[in-house]
């Protein structure tokens, strides 16, 4: 007697049904870790992005605020001082250092949070595990009645097994 690949256990199966399910099994155990590798792979291009972002950002900052922000900020501490008007410059200047420095800081943040991501490191060695372990996988050979059903020792039961419903 057969019965379909997901017939409930016990049931007789051909050992074509077997390879089959088995195929189709690995198959989508494949196609999942790929779908994982690239997750992966896009979490730790996003955080690179956000970090580079962060980067041009402060470059940004830097180049187009320096003029108009140094100028401002000169004659605002020359009102507010009555400083010379070379050490307003100078204060005004280290303002938009200090406003790059931490656009720059929030980059580096980022940047090692992309570096150290190692998502497609994670998921190849689960393949690896996988595959390893699929290797070692060898047939038990059972006593098989003339009906051509395998022989249960005496006190041995059929376990259920857990499949995916994938």
């Amino acid at each position: 007697m057969s019965s379909a690949p997901d017939a409930p256990v016990g049931t007789e199966r051909s050992l074509g049904q077997l390879v089959s399910a088995a195929s189709k099994e690995m198959s989508e155990l494949v196609h999942d870790e790929i779908a994982l590798v690239k997750a992966q792979v896009t979490q730790d291009i996003k955080r690179g992005a956000i970090g580079s972002a962060a980067f041009i950002a402060a470059i940004s900052v830097l180049i187009f605020s320096l003029p108009m922000l140094n100028f401002a900020l000169a004659y605002g501490i020359r009102t507010w001082s009555g400083w010379n008007m070379a050490i307003c410059f100078v204060l005004s200047f280290a303002a938009n250092v200090l406003v790059a420095g931490v656009l720059a800081w929030i980059g580096v943040i980022y940047a090692k949070k992309a570096a150290k991501g190692k998502g497609p490191q994670k998921a190849a060695a689960a393949a690896k595990e996988t595959a390893a372990v699929l290797s070692n996988v060898k047939p038990h050979p059972r006593a098989v009645s003339p009906s051509g059903a395998p022989e249960l020792e005496a006190g041995q039961g059929a376990k259920a097994v857990a499949r995916s419903s994938s």
